[in-house]
């Protein structure tokens, strides 16, 4: 099939990878512009643009598809369908519509749950215990449309974001790859998303990131791994220096203790909180690389105690 493609960032590039790997004609690969980074701020090129240059594909960074004449390019490429894995920009109606079969979305949730920005995140964030992808016909709405496919996964206990992110991103380009040779025979079918269950992947804001010690020890848990190990949660403590420092907290576990919330209860990093305790295994300092967490202790002047906040 004649595709488009829309991605931006890791997550998009296994699915661009299959459906070139599947003898498709990608007719234009979109994705966001190159952007300042590094020490010396130089412009660095999304993971999808390197991987579709890689492959001799043709690039398109626009800033907005609001235009007519955006409207005009994304018609004249003649494609079957558009591919949308993690792009990044509003589609407007008339790029929803000009491909003949319309704009697919991967999504990393199992929809109506967590529509939105950050479904990866929220899940780990709330302790569920199974995730998955679904390919979606889009609509205007926020990932109402129905959905043609879909693959579940179950989420350990203990699994971050990261570990999550990086089992379904291969599972979604598989499955889109899937829907898109169904689509290609006529044997796609889709279904409506329920009214019931839905709930709302926000994306994640600065204040998600800091550490509440007075909720329960589960809550700490999953809020860590969910935020592991991008952002990070952190918490900030006098490390020696006369005033607050923050730190990182990148793997915790259920731990045994009782104490006011935020109190370093012992020399392996165990921290009380609103109930129970959590221990934290892996930390980093502004700075400085990731340390275990009693490794930390030993190097810190933080003593048994000591709150953090």
């Amino acid at each position: 099939m004649r595709i488009i493609f829309m991605g931006t960032p890791d997550f998009a590039v296994p699915a661009l990878a299959e459906l070139v790997g599947h003898g498709h004609e990608l007719c234009a690969v979109y994705t966001r512009a190159p952007r300042p980074a590094g020490r010396g701020m130089g412009e660095r090129k999304t993971p999808v643009h390197a991987l579709a240059e890689r492959f001799g594909l043709p690039v398109l960074t626009p800033k907005t598809l609001r235009t007519p004449e955006a409207a005009a390019a994304f018609r004249a490429h003649g494609a079957d369908l558009a591919v949308v894995v993690a792009y990044g920009l509003i589609l407007p109606p008339e790029i929803l519509a000009a491909p003949a079969h319309g704009c697919f979305n991967l999504h990393a949730s199992l929809l109506p749950r967590w529509r939105g920005a950050a479904p990866i995140q929220r899940a780990v964030m709330a302790g569920d215990t199974e995730s998955g992808v679904c390919v979606m016909r889009m609509e205007e709405g926020l990932d109402t449309g129905p959905v043609g496919m879909a693959e579940r996964v179950p989420v350990g206990p203990d699994m971050t974001a990261g570990e999550l992110h990086d089992r379904l991103a291969p599972l979604g380009a598989d499955l889109m790859a899937r829907a898109v040779a169904a689509l290609s025979r006529d044997a796609l079918g889709f279904t409506p998303q329920p009214d019931t269950g839905v709930t709302y992947a926000h994306k994640i804001a600065n204040d998600d990131a800091r550490l509440d010690w007075t909720v329960p020890a589960a809550a700490v848990h999953n809020r860590v791994r969910g935020l592991s190990p991008f952002p990070g949660s952190f918490f900030e403590a006098d490390l020696g220096r006369g005033q607050p420092e923050r730190v990182k907290v990148l793997r915790t576990a259920l731990a045994d203790g009782t104490g006011a919330p935020g109190t370093l209860l012992g020399a392996d990093f165990t921290v009380a909180c609103g109930s129970g305790a959590v221990r934290l295994l892996l930390v980093q300092r502004a700075g400085k690389g990731v340390v275990p967490g009693d490794e930390f202790l030993r190097g810190a002047r933080l003593a048994l105690g000591a709150t953090l906040s």
